[in-house]
């Protein structure tokens, strides 16, 4: 009788542990960072946080308007630098956030940063280079997308457009 004892609980054990085994070795995947939306995040380099930030590009890629959210959580102004592209050409503008405010390029009245001379058709990526405050700076791919959806055809620029911010 004991040793039926001893094997009920062994072979209990067993399942348990072939049940949840596989929990123990593999990563959570509410526990991994990606972005959600169509854009990248840029997390943990500086003061600002960089969210969602993608590039709405003209049919011929030539421009674009950069959205993005950059937040300040912090109790001072901060500035973000921003270079798309790369080499020796690339596009350098500044974002001026104030403390304790998020800036939403593109959305909430906030106007896009147009991007000229862009040279980067929808579908492709493009090296952004972001940083603030006293870090070092990340670099990551910003994808380049077209106007196709209808939340995104009010952010393609239009030929009007010809002074560039930043």
């Amino acid at each position: 009788m004991n040793s039926r004892h001893i094997a009920s609980i062994a072979v209990g054990a067993l399942v348990v542990l072939g049940t949840t085994g596989c929990s123990m070795i593999s990563p959570q995947a509410t526990t991994i960072q990606y972005s959600a939306a169509e854009g990248v995040n840029v997390y943990d380099e500086g003061p600002l946080d960089v969210r969602n930030a993608f590039i709405v590009a003209n049919e011929d890629g030539s421009a674009g308007n950069f959205v993005a959210a950059i937040v300040n959580d912090t109790d001072d102004s901060h500035t973000l630098r921003i270079e798309l592209g790369e080499g020796g050409s690339t596009i350098p503008f500044t974002v001026r956030v104030p403390a304790r405010t998020t800036i939403s390029l593109g959305a909430e009245g906030e106007d896009p940063i147009l991007v000229e001379g862009l040279d980067t058709p929808a579908g492709a990526d493009i090296p952004g280079y972001f940083q603030s405050g006293d870090a070092d700076g990340t670099l990551i791919s910003v994808p380049v997308l077209d106007g196709e959806l209808p939340y995104l055809a009010p952010l393609v620029p239009s030929g009007s457009e010809t002074e560039s911010q930043g």
